[in-house]
């Protein structure tokens, strides 16, 4: 039998769709693509806490930092350290889009199918937006709108790149098609 073809054995009288064989699986499926969205959403809102301030942060990159750079002087140093927060900043932005990408890739809804890479963006931006909101509420961190934009430079960056990638997979499906028919 061909990949992905159920024989459906019972007879339907009804206009309505028959529900689906396994809901569990279905559900599994489900589970499986939102769980690391959601988590990772939880995780960013746990990130913007006094947990990952600077001055929480400086305690695991700051040693390092010696360790790397021994002869580095202590503005060197805290230069390195606010560089790498900003990376950090960047990369959780992009895996918050590819986690998103990934999630609403196989979606049962097409909207959400056809516009992942757009609708994406805009949760980055939201959840950008909302965590630096956040942010304002806690002394010991800064809240600034340059980082909601580093945040979304981040998230449009993986958006492009997946949605590059998905163009050369397409290209690549295409010519084997064309040969098939």
């Amino acid at each position: 039998m061909a990949r992905g073809y159920r024989p459906h054995s019972k007879l339907v009288l009804s206009a309505e769709a028959p529900a689906p064989e396994n809901s569990r699986s279905s559900l599994r499926r489900r589970s499986i693509r939102y769980i690391p969205l959601i988590l990772w959403i939880g995780l960013i809102f746990f990130f913007s806490s006094t947990a990952a301030s600077a001055s929480q942060t400086s305690r695991i990159i700051g040693p390092l930092l010696h360790f790397l750079f021994p002869s580095a002087s202590p503005e060197s140093l805290q230069q390195y350290h606010f560089f790498i927060r900003k990376c950090a900043h960047v990369t959780e932005y992009a895996l918050l889009a590819f986690w998103a990408i990934r999630a609403w890739k196989n979606s049962s809804y097409t909207f959400l199918k056809s516009y992942r890479f757009v609708l994406a963006a805009v949760l980055v931006l939201a959840v950008a937006s909302l965590d630096e909101y956040n942010q304002s509420f806690e002394p010991s961190r800064t809240s600034t709108p340059w980082d909601v934009g580093l945040d979304f430079v981040g998230g449009l960056a993986m958006c492009v790149v997946l949605k590059f990638i998905q163009l050369r997979q397409d290209r690549r499906v295409q010519p084997l098609q064309t040969l098939e028919t």
